[in-house]
């Protein structure tokens, strides 16, 4: 304790001196906590995943659809218990900046697929009957400020043309970490209005009855579709959710290579500033 008038006297010796060091490691310690804020939101979906779902995929692209026929020879397989699917959409809500995922949605499996999002009943009745109903997540309700009755104006991108949808539906997550962002409507009406596009889907969401033979159940539904005109590509949800990320990079090694180059400047500036001291 002897030193430490002596520690303090020679800090505010040069106060501008003192002001930069202490600076320099507050934005290198702001910056280490934004990188692992990113990789958190990034590895969100992965952490959500159900260890009993496993997503069903052309083996060429996930661009590529699937045939509707598949459903009931999915529902064949031994291990499968329940079976929903759904296609990207890839609307505008009045900007581009108002991004937000938007599904075209099996409507009578998917919310028994999907427990973790809640849906009143009432509401879900609702969006049974409005063929151009929707329903949307609580986050997503409050960002744009909607309302159960209100009719929302979408672009098509994919999907060309104007499409509006009737909000009849707002879900909200069990758990804090679901995603509470989306966008859902009713896939037959988007089959409807699409010609020559009929009888497709994006993807598939296949529910095994026991967690513990998801390997083997998404082997033999790659089993049963290979050679034919859509060969699969099956995996966990968990494995596919890790599979969006990797695409984005490798964040992992990114956030720890910033982080090392941040902490070795940061021994840099130390030492300069105790030389100069």
């Amino acid at each position: 304790m002897k030193y430490g008038p002596l520690v303090l006297a020679n800090l505010f010796r040069k106060k501008t001196r003192t002001a930069l060091t202490i600076g320099s490691f507050t934005v290198a310690l702001f910056l280490f906590g934004l990188l692992q804020v990113v990789n958190g939101a990034f590895s969100q979906g992965v952490s959500v995943a159900g260890a009993d779902r496993l997503v069903v995929v052309n083996r060429v692209s996930i661009i590529q659809p699937l045939p509707l026929a598949y459903r009931d020879r999915l529902l064949r397989i031994p291990g499968v218990s329940g079976v929903t699917f759904a296609s990207w959409f890839g609307g505008v809500y009045q900007d581009e900046k108002n991004f937000f995922p938007l599904f075209a949605i099996e409507r009578q499996s998917y919310r028994e697929m999907f427990t973790e999002f809640v849906v009143p009943d009432d509401e879900w009745q609702a969006f049974l009957a409005d063929k151009e109903g929707a329903v949307v997540g609580e986050t997503l309700a409050e960002k744009f400020g909607w309302k159960i009755g209100d009719r929302i104006p979408i672009r098509g991108t994919i999907f060309p043309g104007q499409w509006e949808f009737n909000v009849r539906a707002i879900y909200h997550g069990q758990r804090r970490q679901d995603d509470t962002m989306q966008f859902w409507f009713r896939w037959d009406y988007l089959d409807e209005r699409t010609a020559g596009r009929k009888g497709i889907v994006g993807w598939y969401t296949v529910r095994v009855a026991n967690p513990d033979d998801a390997t083997i159940v998404a082997r033999a539904i790659d089993d049963r579709f290979a050679n034919s005109p859509y060969e699969t590509k099956t995996d966990t949800e968990k494995a596919f959710a890790a599979g969006w990320v990797k695409q984005m990079g490798n964040i992992q090694l990114l956030i720890m290579t910033v982080g090392s180059v941040v902490f070795f400047t940061l021994l840099l500036v130390t030492g300069n500033t105790m030389g100069i001291a």
